[in-house]
């Protein structure tokens, strides 16, 4: 599934240009900052498999005022190079391939 043009932007990794977007609001575990900030990655010419990276920070929209930091360029950069690593082939259809950064993550609750 592709993800939304509206609200996301464009990085360009080692030659290639992908496509990242940020949840505008969160899910209720996020609101709750039970489950961490994630965001999804996909290729901008020909979108495939999905990356969903989860951070380790929480939501900044979280309902408790929680502070996280903001997701930057190089971090999703970072993320991308890792993926592709471990196995992620952006290009080609099928299920999400999920990064999971989380450790470290501090529940609210």
């Amino acid at each position: 599934m592709a993800l939304v043009k509206k609200g996301s932007r464009l990085i360009t990794v080692d030659g290639t240009t992908y496509r990242w977007r940020l949840r505008g609001r969160p899910t209720y575990d996020q609101g709750l900052v039970q489950s961490p900030l994630a965001y999804a990655v996909e290729h901008a010419d020909t979108p495939g498999t999905t990356l969903v990276v989860t951070t380790d920070q929480p939501h900044p929209g979280n309902w408790f005022g929680t502070q996280g930091r903001p997701v930057l360029p190089a971090q999703v950069a970072d993320s991308i190079r890792t993926a592709l690593t471990n196995g992620w082939t952006p290009a080609s259809p099928g299920s999400s391939f999920r990064l999971d950064s989380s450790e470290g993550f501090v529940s609210s609750h």
